[in-house]
Protein backbone atom coordinates (compact mmCIF):
# COMPACT_ATOMS: atom_id res chain seq x y z
CA UNK A 1 0.00 0.00 0.00
CA UNK A 2 1.14 3.29 -0.53
CA UNK A 3 0.17 6.80 0.84
CA UNK A 4 0.88 10.89 0.56
CA UNK A 5 -0.07 13.59 2.72
CA UNK A 6 -1.47 16.70 1.51
CA UNK A 7 -1.75 20.39 3.64
CA UNK A 8 -3.77 23.36 3.02
CA UNK A 9 -4.08 26.23 5.37
CA UNK A 10 -7.24 27.22 3.09
CA UNK A 11 -10.62 26.06 4.73
CA UNK A 12 -12.78 29.02 3.02
CA UNK A 13 -12.30 28.41 -1.08
CA UNK A 14 -12.18 24.65 -1.48
CA UNK A 15 -11.70 25.14 -4.98
CA UNK A 16 -8.03 26.86 -3.71
CA UNK A 17 -7.59 24.03 -1.70
CA UNK A 18 -8.00 20.80 -4.22
CA UNK A 19 -6.14 23.17 -5.96
CA UNK A 20 -3.20 22.96 -3.68
CA UNK A 21 -3.93 19.27 -2.83
CA UNK A 22 -3.51 18.06 -6.55
CA UNK A 23 -0.47 20.48 -6.59
CA UNK A 24 0.92 18.63 -4.05
CA UNK A 25 -0.08 14.91 -5.67
CA UNK A 26 1.83 15.78 -8.68
CA UNK A 27 3.94 12.43 -9.59
CA UNK A 28 1.85 10.43 -7.16
CA UNK A 29 0.45 7.25 -8.83
CA UNK A 30 -2.35 6.01 -7.42
CA UNK A 31 -3.13 2.28 -8.17
CA UNK A 32 -6.86 0.69 -8.48
CA UNK A 33 -8.58 1.46 -5.18
CA UNK A 34 -8.10 4.73 -2.59
CA UNK A 35 -9.44 6.26 0.63
CA UNK A 36 -9.20 9.26 1.67
CA UNK A 37 -8.69 10.70 5.52
CA UNK A 38 -9.12 14.41 6.65
CA UNK A 39 -8.73 15.67 9.47
CA UNK A 40 -9.02 19.84 9.63
CA UNK A 41 -9.91 22.69 12.51
CA UNK A 42 -13.58 22.51 13.94
CA UNK A 43 -13.90 25.50 11.33
CA UNK A 44 -14.38 23.38 8.25
CA UNK A 45 -17.37 22.84 6.31
CA UNK A 46 -16.53 19.33 5.23
CA UNK A 47 -19.67 18.63 2.88
CA UNK A 48 -18.71 21.84 1.02
CA UNK A 49 -15.14 20.25 0.76
CA UNK A 50 -16.16 16.67 -0.72
CA UNK A 51 -18.71 18.42 -3.29
CA UNK A 52 -15.60 20.28 -4.70
CA UNK A 53 -13.10 16.88 -3.82
CA UNK A 54 -15.39 14.36 -5.44
CA UNK A 55 -15.16 16.18 -8.88
CA UNK A 56 -11.58 15.46 -8.98
CA UNK A 57 -11.20 12.34 -7.08
CA UNK A 58 -13.68 9.74 -6.90
CA UNK A 59 -12.72 7.76 -3.79
CA UNK A 60 -14.35 8.04 -0.39
CA UNK A 61 -13.36 9.92 2.12
CA UNK A 62 -13.62 9.74 6.08
CA UNK A 63 -12.06 11.87 8.95
CA UNK A 64 -13.27 14.64 11.60
CA UNK A 65 -11.95 17.12 13.75
CA UNK A 66 -8.87 17.63 15.85
CA UNK A 67 -7.85 20.06 18.31
CA UNK A 68 -4.51 19.99 15.95
CA UNK A 69 -2.79 18.33 13.09
CA UNK A 70 0.46 16.68 12.65
CA UNK A 71 2.12 15.76 9.79
CA UNK A 72 5.35 14.79 8.28
CA UNK A 73 8.61 17.58 8.25
CA UNK A 74 6.11 19.88 9.21
CA UNK A 75 5.10 19.01 12.21
CA UNK A 76 2.41 20.55 14.23
CA UNK A 77 -0.35 22.81 12.77
CA UNK A 78 -3.32 24.40 14.88
CA UNK A 79 -5.05 25.42 11.31
CA UNK A 80 -5.83 24.22 8.27
CA UNK A 81 -6.96 20.70 6.67
CA UNK A 82 -4.63 17.36 6.12
CA UNK A 83 -5.57 14.84 3.63
CA UNK A 84 -3.93 11.55 3.69
CA UNK A 85 -4.78 9.38 0.95
CA UNK A 86 -4.17 5.58 1.08
CA UNK A 87 -4.01 3.55 -2.25
CA UNK A 88 -3.58 0.04 -3.32
CA UNK A 89 -3.91 -2.77 -6.26
CA UNK A 90 -4.07 -5.33 -3.50
CA UNK A 91 -6.95 -3.56 -0.87
CA UNK A 92 -9.86 -2.98 -0.86
CA UNK A 93 -11.35 -0.08 0.83
CA UNK A 94 -15.50 0.50 1.77
CA UNK A 95 -16.66 3.84 3.74
CA UNK A 96 -19.41 4.63 5.84
CA UNK A 97 -21.20 6.59 8.69
CA UNK A 98 -23.88 5.35 11.68
CA UNK A 99 -27.35 7.77 12.34
CA UNK A 100 -26.59 9.44 15.32
CA UNK A 101 -26.61 7.11 18.01
CA UNK A 102 -27.96 6.61 21.69
CA UNK A 103 -28.38 4.03 24.37
CA UNK A 104 -31.12 2.71 22.47
CA UNK A 105 -29.57 2.13 19.05
CA UNK A 106 -26.10 2.16 18.74
CA UNK A 107 -25.20 -1.92 18.67
CA UNK A 108 -28.14 -1.76 16.03
CA UNK A 109 -26.44 1.18 14.00
CA UNK A 110 -23.19 -0.14 14.31
CA UNK A 111 -23.72 -3.68 13.31
CA UNK A 112 -25.94 -2.06 10.40
CA UNK A 113 -23.16 -0.07 9.14
CA UNK A 114 -20.74 -2.08 9.38
CA UNK A 115 -22.53 -5.28 7.41
CA UNK A 116 -23.09 -3.13 4.56
CA UNK A 117 -19.35 -2.17 4.79
CA UNK A 118 -18.25 -5.56 4.59
CA UNK A 119 -20.67 -7.07 1.79
CA UNK A 120 -18.56 -4.75 -0.68
CA UNK A 121 -15.64 -7.05 0.05
CA UNK A 122 -14.68 -10.07 -1.47
CA UNK A 123 -12.10 -11.37 1.39
CA UNK A 124 -11.56 -10.98 5.22
CA UNK A 125 -11.63 -7.55 7.09
CA UNK A 126 -8.14 -6.83 7.77
CA UNK A 127 -8.20 -3.56 9.43
CA UNK A 128 -11.49 -0.76 10.85
CA UNK A 129 -10.46 2.57 10.87
CA UNK A 130 -13.10 4.76 12.40
CA UNK A 131 -14.32 7.93 14.39
CA UNK A 132 -16.85 9.27 16.25
CA UNK A 133 -18.10 11.90 18.40
CA UNK A 134 -17.25 12.17 22.40
CA UNK A 135 -19.30 11.32 25.21
CA UNK A 136 -20.45 14.68 26.62
CA UNK A 137 -23.00 13.70 28.84
CA UNK A 138 -24.68 10.27 30.34
CA UNK A 139 -26.78 10.16 27.43
CA UNK A 140 -24.32 9.96 24.72
CA UNK A 141 -23.00 6.88 24.29
CA UNK A 142 -19.30 6.57 25.75
CA UNK A 143 -16.30 5.91 23.57
CA UNK A 144 -15.39 2.19 25.07
CA UNK A 145 -19.00 1.10 24.17
CA UNK A 146 -18.86 2.15 20.62
CA UNK A 147 -15.57 0.51 20.23
CA UNK A 148 -16.95 -2.57 22.22
CA UNK A 149 -19.53 -2.33 19.30
CA UNK A 150 -17.36 -2.67 16.47
CA UNK A 151 -15.26 -5.22 17.73
CA UNK A 152 -18.12 -7.31 18.99
CA UNK A 153 -19.66 -7.24 14.94
CA UNK A 154 -16.71 -7.34 13.13
CA UNK A 155 -15.60 -10.68 15.67
CA UNK A 156 -12.28 -9.00 16.73
CA UNK A 157 -10.99 -6.75 13.91
CA UNK A 158 -8.29 -4.49 14.87
CA UNK A 159 -9.52 -0.75 15.15
CA UNK A 160 -8.13 2.27 15.65
CA UNK A 161 -9.00 5.91 15.09
CA UNK A 162 -10.18 8.06 17.81
CA UNK A 163 -12.24 10.74 19.18
CA UNK A 164 -12.90 13.72 16.87
CA UNK A 165 -11.97 16.47 19.35
CA UNK A 166 -11.66 20.76 18.76
CA UNK A 167 -10.51 23.86 20.91
CA UNK A 168 -12.07 22.73 23.91
CA UNK A 169 -15.30 24.12 22.77
CA UNK A 170 -16.67 20.73 23.33
CA UNK A 171 -19.66 21.89 20.66
CA UNK A 172 -17.45 21.59 17.85
CA UNK A 173 -16.23 18.22 16.85
CA UNK A 174 -17.49 16.29 14.06
CA UNK A 175 -16.96 13.53 12.51
CA UNK A 176 -17.64 12.48 8.30
CA UNK A 177 -18.61 10.18 5.25
CA UNK A 178 -18.19 12.09 2.29
CA UNK A 179 -21.04 14.93 2.39
CA UNK A 180 -22.30 13.21 5.09
CA UNK A 181 -21.19 15.07 8.80
CA UNK A 182 -22.64 14.35 12.12
CA UNK A 183 -21.58 15.30 15.70
CA UNK A 184 -22.93 12.33 17.39
CA UNK A 185 -22.38 9.88 14.92
CA UNK A 186 -19.63 6.71 13.80
CA UNK A 187 -17.65 7.00 10.56
CA UNK A 188 -15.63 3.77 9.24
CA UNK A 189 -13.39 2.48 6.87
CA UNK A 190 -12.77 -1.05 6.37
CA UNK A 191 -9.75 -2.40 4.87
CA UNK A 192 -9.38 -5.99 3.59
CA UNK A 193 -6.38 -7.37 1.16
CA UNK A 194 -2.45 -6.97 1.35
CA UNK A 195 -1.77 -5.84 4.76
CA UNK A 196 -0.10 -6.20 8.07
CA UNK A 197 -1.65 -3.60 10.46
CA UNK A 198 0.97 -2.92 13.41
CA UNK A 199 0.33 -1.02 16.41
CA UNK A 200 1.74 0.61 19.49
CA UNK A 201 -0.10 2.41 22.48
CA UNK A 202 2.14 4.38 24.90
CA UNK A 203 0.85 5.88 27.97
CA UNK A 204 2.25 9.02 28.87
CA UNK A 205 1.43 8.72 32.74
CA UNK A 206 4.79 7.92 34.30
CA UNK A 207 3.54 8.97 37.94
CA UNK A 208 0.59 8.03 40.60
CA UNK A 209 -0.91 10.39 43.29
CA UNK A 210 -1.76 8.83 46.24
CA UNK A 211 -5.61 8.57 45.60
CA UNK A 212 -6.96 5.21 44.92
CA UNK A 213 -10.32 4.44 45.79
CA UNK A 214 -12.91 1.12 44.53
CA UNK A 215 -15.57 1.95 42.64
CA UNK A 216 -18.92 0.98 44.34
CA UNK A 217 -21.19 2.02 42.01
CA UNK A 218 -20.84 3.09 38.50
CA UNK A 219 -22.90 3.01 35.30
CA UNK A 220 -21.02 3.30 31.92
CA UNK A 221 -18.54 6.24 31.95
CA UNK A 222 -20.65 7.36 35.63
CA UNK A 223 -19.20 6.76 38.59
CA UNK A 224 -21.72 7.50 41.69
CA UNK A 225 -19.91 6.05 44.84
CA UNK A 226 -16.14 5.17 45.68
CA UNK A 227 -15.50 3.28 48.66
CA UNK A 228 -18.23 4.08 51.08
CA UNK A 229 -19.50 7.08 50.00
CA UNK A 230 -20.23 9.58 47.19
CA UNK A 231 -17.73 10.31 44.56
CA UNK A 232 -17.91 13.81 44.91
CA UNK A 233 -17.14 13.41 48.73
CA UNK A 234 -14.11 11.17 47.70
CA UNK A 235 -12.71 14.16 45.94
CA UNK A 236 -13.59 16.69 48.53
CA UNK A 237 -11.61 14.27 51.16
CA UNK A 238 -8.56 14.64 49.32
CA UNK A 239 -8.64 18.11 48.64
CA UNK A 240 -9.51 18.45 45.12
CA UNK A 241 -11.80 20.74 43.39
CA UNK A 242 -15.65 19.71 43.83
CA UNK A 243 -17.10 23.36 43.37
CA UNK A 244 -17.50 23.51 39.52
CA UNK A 245 -19.63 20.93 37.36
CA UNK A 246 -17.54 21.66 33.93
CA UNK A 247 -13.98 20.51 35.13
CA UNK A 248 -11.94 18.04 32.49
CA UNK A 249 -9.59 21.83 32.20
CA UNK A 250 -9.46 21.49 35.83
CA UNK A 251 -8.66 17.44 35.73
CA UNK A 252 -7.06 17.89 32.31
CA UNK A 253 -3.19 16.98 33.85
CA UNK A 254 -4.42 14.42 36.61
CA UNK A 255 -5.27 11.31 34.55
CA UNK A 256 -7.83 8.58 36.40
CA UNK A 257 -6.32 5.01 36.31
CA UNK A 258 -8.34 1.92 35.95
CA UNK A 259 -8.07 -1.62 35.26
CA UNK A 260 -9.97 -3.22 33.62
CA UNK A 261 -11.04 -7.17 33.69
CA UNK A 262 -10.85 -8.82 30.75
CA UNK A 263 -13.44 -12.00 30.06
CA UNK A 264 -10.96 -14.49 29.59
CA UNK A 265 -9.14 -12.96 32.85
CA UNK A 266 -6.69 -11.03 31.54
CA UNK A 267 -6.66 -6.94 32.36
CA UNK A 268 -5.78 -3.99 30.24
CA UNK A 269 -4.89 -0.57 32.40
CA UNK A 270 -6.39 2.81 30.98
CA UNK A 271 -6.78 6.09 31.79
CA UNK A 272 -9.92 8.16 31.84
CA UNK A 273 -10.86 12.31 31.67
CA UNK A 274 -12.87 13.30 33.98
CA UNK A 275 -15.56 15.91 32.39
CA UNK A 276 -18.44 16.68 34.67
CA UNK A 277 -19.21 16.40 38.39
CA UNK A 278 -22.87 16.22 39.17
CA UNK A 279 -23.57 18.51 42.67
CA UNK A 280 -27.19 17.01 42.95
CA UNK A 281 -26.35 13.07 43.60
CA UNK A 282 -22.56 13.16 43.61
CA UNK A 283 -21.28 11.93 40.75
CA UNK A 284 -18.68 12.41 38.20
CA UNK A 285 -19.04 11.50 34.95
CA UNK A 286 -15.94 10.19 32.45
CA UNK A 287 -14.75 10.26 28.79
CA UNK A 288 -14.59 6.45 28.71
CA UNK A 289 -16.43 3.85 30.88
CA UNK A 290 -15.09 2.67 34.92
CA UNK A 291 -16.55 -0.43 35.63
CA UNK A 292 -17.61 -1.19 39.14
CA UNK A 293 -15.35 -3.02 41.53
CA UNK A 294 -12.25 -1.32 40.06
CA UNK A 295 -9.81 0.24 41.76
CA UNK A 296 -9.25 4.46 40.59
CA UNK A 297 -6.01 6.05 40.60
CA UNK A 298 -4.82 9.59 39.96
CA UNK A 299 -2.00 9.63 37.78
CA UNK A 300 0.26 12.79 37.19
CA UNK A 301 1.37 14.04 33.66
CA UNK A 302 3.95 16.36 32.87
CA UNK A 303 5.61 17.83 29.89
CA UNK A 304 8.87 15.83 30.44
CA UNK A 305 6.91 12.77 30.33
CA UNK A 306 4.71 13.29 27.03
CA UNK A 307 8.04 14.20 24.86
CA UNK A 308 9.42 10.94 26.31
CA UNK A 309 6.31 8.51 25.47
CA UNK A 310 6.37 9.93 21.95
CA UNK A 311 10.47 9.04 21.46
CA UNK A 312 9.44 5.61 23.16
CA UNK A 313 6.43 5.38 20.35
CA UNK A 314 8.63 5.43 17.74
CA UNK A 315 11.74 3.56 18.82
CA UNK A 316 8.61 0.70 19.50
CA UNK A 317 7.39 1.09 15.73
CA UNK A 318 10.66 1.29 14.20
CA UNK A 319 11.80 -1.29 16.04
CA UNK A 320 8.69 -3.55 14.84
CA UNK A 321 8.76 -2.27 11.43
CA UNK A 322 12.26 -3.00 11.05
CA UNK A 323 13.63 -3.29 7.16
CA UNK A 324 10.12 -3.75 5.91
CA UNK A 325 10.23 -1.70 3.04
CA UNK A 326 6.64 -2.41 2.27
CA UNK A 327 5.35 -0.57 5.42
CA UNK A 328 5.28 3.10 4.33
CA UNK A 329 1.84 5.13 6.36
CA UNK A 330 2.22 5.83 9.49
CA UNK A 331 -1.04 7.30 10.93
CA UNK A 332 -1.05 9.00 14.82
CA UNK A 333 -3.17 9.88 17.70
CA UNK A 334 -2.60 11.90 20.24
CA UNK A 335 -4.33 13.02 23.53
CA UNK A 336 -5.60 16.94 23.41
CA UNK A 337 -4.18 16.43 27.29
CA UNK A 338 -0.38 15.82 25.91
CA UNK A 339 -1.15 18.77 23.98
CA UNK A 340 -2.14 21.26 26.73
CA UNK A 341 0.82 19.80 29.08
CA UNK A 342 3.17 20.62 26.46
CA UNK A 343 2.26 24.64 27.23
CA UNK A 344 3.93 26.82 24.95
CA UNK A 345 6.12 23.91 23.93
CA UNK A 346 3.75 22.79 21.05
CA UNK A 347 5.80 21.12 18.29
CA UNK A 348 7.42 19.04 21.03
CA UNK A 349 6.00 15.73 19.87
CA UNK A 350 6.25 16.53 16.28
CA UNK A 351 10.23 17.05 16.72
CA UNK A 352 10.35 13.78 18.31
CA UNK A 353 10.57 12.38 14.42
CA UNK A 354 10.65 15.24 12.04
CA UNK A 355 13.99 14.43 10.41
CA UNK A 356 14.12 10.90 11.19
CA UNK A 357 11.27 9.42 8.97
CA UNK A 358 12.29 6.72 6.34
CA UNK A 359 12.24 8.13 2.46
CA UNK A 360 8.88 7.63 1.01
CA UNK A 361 7.10 7.13 4.76
CA UNK A 362 3.98 9.31 5.34
CA UNK A 363 2.71 10.62 8.63
CA UNK A 364 -0.34 11.95 9.63
CA UNK A 365 -2.03 12.48 12.52
CA UNK A 366 -4.62 14.79 15.19
CA UNK A 367 -4.81 15.51 18.34
CA UNK A 368 -7.97 13.72 20.13
CA UNK A 369 -10.36 13.63 22.91
CA UNK A 370 -9.09 9.97 22.90
CA UNK A 371 -7.68 7.25 21.27
CA UNK A 372 -8.68 3.98 19.44
CA UNK A 373 -6.17 1.44 19.18
CA UNK A 374 -5.19 -2.50 19.98
CA UNK A 375 -3.15 -2.73 23.14
CA UNK A 376 -1.58 -5.71 24.67
CA UNK A 377 -3.11 -7.34 27.67
CA UNK A 378 -1.43 -7.38 30.98
CA UNK A 379 -1.28 -11.41 31.52
CA UNK A 380 -1.48 -12.73 28.21
CA UNK A 381 -0.32 -10.46 25.63
CA UNK A 382 -2.96 -10.65 23.68
CA UNK A 383 -4.46 -7.35 21.77
CA UNK A 384 -7.99 -6.02 23.03
CA UNK A 385 -9.26 -3.35 21.15
CA UNK A 386 -9.66 -0.13 23.58
CA UNK A 387 -10.59 3.21 24.00
CA UNK A 388 -7.59 5.32 25.65
CA UNK A 389 -7.09 8.70 26.93
CA UNK A 390 -3.44 10.21 27.52
CA UNK A 391 -1.89 8.38 24.97
CA UNK A 392 -0.09 8.18 21.93
CA UNK A 393 -0.75 5.59 19.65
CA UNK A 394 0.37 4.99 16.14
CA UNK A 395 -0.73 2.09 13.24
CA UNK A 396 1.42 1.54 10.59
CA UNK A 397 0.86 0.24 7.25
Amino acid sequence: MDSIVCYSEEIDDFEETVREFQEQLEGFAFKKNSLGLIFAEEDTEFDEFYEVASKVWDFPFIGGTGMSMFLGEQGQRKNGISMMILTADDCQFSAGITTDLTYDNYKDEIKKTYDELKAEHASEIKLIISYGGMAVTRERVASDDLVYAISDVSGGVPVYGGTAADGFSFTGFRVFCNDDVLANGQVMALISGNIDPRFVVINSVQNRASFSYEVAEAKNNTVFRLGHGAFLEALKRENMETDKTDVLGVYILSPFLVEIEKEDGDSVEVARNLTTLNQVDGSGTFLGVVPEGAVLNIGVINRTDVKDSVARAFNEIWDDIGGDTKCRTLLCTSCAARFMALASDTMAETETYMGKLPEGVSLMGMYSYGEYCPVKGNNTGREYNMFHNFTFTILAL
